[in-house]
Order: structure tokens, then sequence, then C-alpha cells
């Protein structure tokens, strides 16, 4: 047997891999169950509790009766041309993606290296740090305002090494809202050579004098991309299916680099579908709007166990535990109830609990088994 080949140090040679790769830390999904099996409901993914349209799940079941050993439309042709009628938008100005997930990181990679600052809010989304650090760009974390956009502090930030700035809106894990106002004002400040992302992951849940324009914008400018998914009110996260837009340009560079045939055959059969059903889609965000209302009352009733909801434009709420309860503690009596919601340490709210939106009966009984846990531990 060969031996390995050895350094003069006599330590084994092996693959390095970069120092920037060495500082990421793997996304870490929301739990869907707990080490002693025993059933629980899930809401620390912020999925749609009505599930997708009847339109969808009729159209994935009969994608699965074609030949799996085809390939799908490499430029989900279909698919663009639908979103393009919807959004009024220009289908050449589209490219889809393995969810808007790929599309975030595609858009680092595609103008952000070593050397370069990619910024985005503190308590922003996971994958825009994943996203800086893989093309060995530098993350740069500007501080929030109440757990939402500052977007002076983010207007400061900006130096001659900022490239891309990410910027959800809403916010994911705060569910925060930056107002139109606030998006046209952070845009009309940045130089002409850094993309403004907008991850719109949850616009659908937002009335119309919510919205913050980005699609406009990303018809009327050079510098930005705006990205949107299926996995959210559209209720197909299994499929993974993303899309964006935005100037020529920035669409030919994410295509030269997203992978080949990166939505499946099936994912674009629902998703086309899915488009189809938009009263399903106005029904999803009327029945979220109306139990996140109810949710916020309950935990404003909570106050004096030291319970706070940050104000939500999505379909969840962060809960912050600000009295004697601790967040890991209710957690974890929680999951016991038969309830799994996200916490996130690790993102700086170890002291907050993202609770998506289930039906109105599922809210009922985690807001029961909450209230057992404050008065067991008061």
């Amino acid at each position: 047997m060969t031996e390995p080949a050895t350094s003069p140090e006599n330590q084994p040679l092996m693959p390095q891999r970069k120092p920037w790769i060495e500082a990421i830390h793997a996304y870490v999904p929301g739990k869907s169950g707990i080490d002693n099996g025993k059933p629980v409901l899930k809401l620390s993914a912020n999925e749609n509790p009505n599930g997708c349209s009847k339109l969808a799940k009729a159209a994935l079941a009969e994608s699965a009766s074609r030949n799996p050993a085809l390939y799908p439309d490499p430029e989900s042709r279909a698919l663009r041309e639908r979103l393009a009628a919807l959004h009024g938008l220009d289908a050449d100005r589209i490219v889809c993606g393995t969810g808007s997930d790929e599309l975030l990181n595609l858009a680092a990679q595609g103008y952000a290296g070593p050397g370069d600052d990619v910024l985005y809010m503190r308590y922003g989304f996971a994958v825009y740090d994943i996203a800086a650090r893989r093309c060995g760009a530098t993350p740069v974390v500007v501080p929030d305002r109440d757990y939402g956009t500052d977007a002076d502090a983010l207007i400061a930030a900006i130096t001659p090494q900022t490239r891309v700035i990410f910027l959800a809106n809403p916010n994911n894990p705060t569910g925060t809202l930056a107002s139109a106002t606030d998006i046209a004002r952070i845009h009309a400040a940045i130089p002409t050579d850094v993309l403004l992302v907008l991850d719109q992951a949850y616009a659908e849940y937002l009335s119309a004098d919510q919205r913050d324009d980005g699609l406009a914008m990303a018809r009327t400018h050079d510098n930005v991309l705006v990205t949107r998914t299926f996995s959210k009110i559209y209720g197909l996260a299994s499929e993974r299916i993303g899309w964006a837009t935005s100037a020529p340009h920035i669409i030919d560079t994410l295509n030269r680099i997203r992978g080949p045939f990166n939505v499946t055959l099936s994912g674009q059969a629902a998703a086309l579908a899915a488009l189809d059903d938009q009263d399903f889609v106005e029904q999803a965000a009327r029945d979220n709007r109306h139990v996140r209302d109810w949710f916020n009352g309950e935990i404003a009733s909570l106050s004096n166990h030291g319970l706070r909801a940050v104000p939500s434009a999505a379909n969840f709420v962060l809960v912050l535990f600000e009295g004697q309860v601790q967040a890991g503690d209710a957690y974890a009596a929680l999951a016991d109830a038969g309830y799994i919601v996200r916490w996130l340490p690790g993102q700086g709210l170890g002291h907050g609990l993202r609770i998506t939106m289930g039906t109105m009966a599922q809210m009922q009984g985690l807001m029961t088994a909450l209230r057992t846990i404050l008065a067991d531990k008061a």
C-alpha cells in the first residue's frame, strides 16, 4: 500500500479549504421534530399553513407521470414569461433559481470577492453572511433600529470597498418592514457600481400600501436586483423555486454562474399552476393577517411577563422575552408541549422566538401552552 505523502514536518498533506470558507457556519434550518420522536406542530420554518394551491398540487401529480430521464427546460422560459405577465416585467430580465437562496448567493459571487464588503442589517437573513463569505468577501453588519432597517446607519456604512448590499423587506427573522421612502433613499445614496439586492421572499403578504416599489426600481435602475420565492405564500417550499429580476447585464451575470437545469420539471410545472391561482395567494395573505393580528394582541396581553412582539409584516412574529422567563426555556417547554418554533441565539436573538403563523386553531393551542408555561414559571 502506498503511504500518504507527508510534509517536511511529517504532517499528512491534504486539500486545504480557503480561509474564508473556514469562517462559514453552515445554515441551520428550523427543526421539524424533537429528539424523543413525539409528534409536534412545526412552526419554525415560515411555511404556509394553507399548503399550496389545488392547481399546483394537480400540476405536481401530472408532472410525476412525465419521463424522469429528460432534463427540464434549462431556461424556465414558460415560467419566466408567466411571471413577466403577472408582474408587468420583461421575461428576458428574469432568472429562475433553486429557491431564492441560490440567487442571493449568485449575486454575491457575481459582484464581490476578496477585498470587497457585503453589507446587511443586524438580524438579517442568515444566508447573507454565508453568501459573502463563500466568495471571499467581508460581511459587514450594520446596526439595526429596533430590529428593523436603519436607513441612516446603512448609508453611513457604505465605503469604497462596498460591492453588494442585501436588504430583506420584510426582514427575516424579525418581520420588520422598511418603507418605500427609506428604500428609495438608500438606493439614491449608494454608488452606481454597488448592487442593491432587495430580498422580497415575503412580499406577497404585504398590502398594497406597504409595498416598497422594488420591482419598479429593478425595471428602471442598473444596480437593483429583486429576489422572490415560491416557498412562502405559494406553499411550494419542497420544490425549491425562486426568481429574480434586474437589469439585463445583471441577469446575464447570474445566468453565467447559476446551476444548469436548476429548476426541476415538477417545480416549473407547479410554479406555473400556482401563478394561475391568485385567489389562493390573496386568501393566504388575508388568513395570515387575521391570525397575526390576533396573535399580536395575545402577546400584548402578556406584557406583564416581559413578552413583546416585534411588529411584523410577514407570516411570522418575533416574540421577545424580556422578563423572568427566558426564551430558551420557553422554546424547550413549547417543544415539550408539542410546538416547534425557532430560537436563534446564533443570530444574536437568544432572547426571542420566531413563531410562524399557523391556522387560528393551531395558534390558539400554542397560546394556551405558552400561558401555562408562563404561569408555571411565575
